[in-house]
């Protein structure tokens, strides 16, 4: 499955799929994107653009590799790994060279990982109980809500769908609709 993109900024997910199929234009990206970042935090910490080069080529084979394994999961946004890994690599060529001054000054803020993972457990969490929350709901409202939110759905359609009179009165119904979901999601919330 050779996936072209169409457009000019590939998502993560995409630039994943296309490491994995070798594509050229991926990796072509993934330097362009995110390379002025690397630099900036290498020539702001006792580096050069060699340097750079050096460390953000490191960072794209640990990538490449990561992916490559099967088994990699993203857990923030690839920009945030890319530059996490090249932070890491830095500061180790920087005690390796002891040019390393005890403070690193970041191009951008910094987010532990750490704190990033706990950031996606919470929303996939979330997402869980929305999941639920939903599957609880029942019928009319389950499938209205999914038609309208998840499948894009228009009130027009939803209205022939169901045999409301109009669509008014399918609008009236997704919003009561909605305010059980909320209301079934705020108690599991809350119980947890």
């Amino acid at each position: 499955m050779n996936k072209k993109i169409n457009h000019s900024k590939p998502t993560d997910s995409e630039i994943i799929l296309g490491i994995l199929n070798n594509s050229s234009s991926i990796l072509k990206h993934l330097y362009l994107a995110y390379f002025p970042m690397i630099l900036q935090l290498v020539i702001n910490n006792n580096g050069n653009e060699d340097d750079a080069k050096d460390i953000y080529q490191e960072a794209i084979i640990v990538l490449h590799g990561k992916i490559k394994s099967g088994d990699f999961e993203l857990s923030s946004k690839l920009k945030t790994f890319i530059y996490s890994v090249c932070r890491r690599l830095w500061l180790k060529k920087l005690h390796q060279k002891s040019r390393f001054s005890g403070d690193i000054k970041d191009y951008e803020d910094h987010i532990p990982v750490e704190q990033e993972i706990e950031h996606h457990q919470e929303k996939d969490r979330q997402f869980t109980m929305m999941h639920s929350a939903l599957k609880d709901l029942g019928e009319p409202c389950k499938t209205i809500i999914e038609d309208f939110y998840i499948h894009n759905r228009s009130m027009q359609e939803i209205c022939e769908k169901f045999g409301y009179t109009n669509a008014d009165n399918a609008k009236t119904q997704k919003y009561k609709c909605l305010q059980r979901l909320k209301k079934l999601f705020f108690n599991q919330k809350n119980e947890k």
